[in-house]
């Protein structure tokens, strides 16, 4: 049995042990250690044991100071546990290392189509001059799309030709079409209006003004670099006791000042014709300056809404006047980008509409 006699033997013990857990390069090394010194056979273990051979006036004494000796070598036990952690927790964070100064992997951020931010831009230009917004069903009865306008049953818009109708009748037997404008708003808008003011109307009282635009899509059997199957229209109204033809190059001119930025530009009416307004005009514009000066560009089409057409409304064209217009978002759209073939709206090519994000 090996047994230390003096202090100083079991301070001799103390360094070992410390110097042994110490140079322990591992976990699985420095339990082995610890049994060594502290298991079952282990070095304190044999002199605890060895207490017996003692005399009784020595026991006491002895097993005091084996006892600290003990205690000392388990703090530096603990002491080097720590320190192995610390170093294998080191080592995973190196392995697992995320170097931030990396660009991020996060999703793309995405950005409204240009043919949206063009819509929005109309919406709040319009809005500002106390214009109402409607939308309304994109799939249209024959007489909402054609009738109700002042378009015959003979217009040669209602061909299979210019105008994809649904095969099927509505629960009123009506045909359906895809809408090929979105000029039905006026009549499901002004008739609503009217049927909302129709206490003041039949009382003689003044009714209301009509502010509204209906942006939206439109269909047509059309597909070329200017035109497209499915494009976008927004339609404009004001009905009241006394608007005129001033008013409309008013609104109008103000409108393109405010969308394009520039008090740079001329506006035109040229006389045209429209079932559903009369007189009818197109309404061109020209730049003084800039890629496109001196050039006319057609960008609407424009009038005094037709009587048969205000009838439709459910009012009176004797009291009721105003006009109205319609105008191409995609083209719009063209003209503010410098695009010249619509169909690159629609493509879904990233490397064309990322640019406008």
């Amino acid at each position: 049995m090996f047994l230390i006699q003096t202090m100083n033997d079991l301070e001799l013990l103390v360094e070992a042990a410390v110097a042994d857990f110490g140079a322990a390069p591992s976990p699985a090394e420095l339990e082995n250690a610890k049994a060594r010194f502290l298991g079952k056979s282990g070095r304190v273990t044999e002199l605890l044991k060895g207490l017996g051979a003692l005399p009784p006036e020595q026991k006491k004494t002895r097993g005091a100071e084996i006892n600290q000796a003990k205690a000392r070598i388990e703090a530096a036990l603990q002491a080097a546990r720590e320190k192995l952690a610390e170093v294998e927790l080191a080592a995973q964070l190196q392995a697992e290392a995320l170097d931030v100064t990396l660009p991020g992997r996060g999703r793309g951020v995405g950005g409204l189509h240009p043919v949206s931010r063009t819509i929005e831009r109309i919406e709040a230009i319009f809005a500002s001059m106390g214009f109402d917004v409607a939308e309304g069903p994109e799939i249209e009865t024959d007489w909402m799309n054609f009738t109700a306008l002042n378009s015959p049953e003979n217009h040669p818009a209602r061909s299979m030709q210019d105008t994809f109708y649904v095969d099927i009748d509505d629960a009123q037997g009506r045909a359906l079409n895809l809408r090929t404008h979105t000029s039905p708003m006026q009549v499901r808008y002004a008739r609503a209006h009217a049927a909302r003011h129709a206490h003041e109307i039949e009382a003689g009282l003044a009714m209301p003004e009509i502010r509204v635009i209906a942006p939206g899509r439109t269909y047509r059997v059309d597909s070329d670099a200017t035109h497209s199957p499915m494009f976008h229209q927004c339609e404009g109204l004001w009905i009241g006791e006394n608007v005129s033809f001033k008013d409309l190059k008013f609104v109008f001119s103000e409108f393109v000042r405010q969308f394009f930025e520039t008090d740079d530009f001329d506006v035109r009416f040229r006389p045209s014709f429209f079932p559903f307004t009369e007189p009818s005009a197109e309404i061109d514009i020209a730049f003084r300056s800039g890629p496109l000066a001196g050039k006319w560009l057609e960008v609407a089409g424009s009038g005094q809404v037709h009587p048969n057409v205000v009838r439709n409304y459910g009012l009176d064209p004797e009291r009721h006047i105003g006009f109205a217009f319609g105008m191409g978002p995609d083209r719009l759209a063209m003209l503010r980008y410098g695009v010249s073939d619509l169909r690159l709206f629609f493509e879904n090519d990233l490397r064309f509409l990322t640019q406008f994000k």
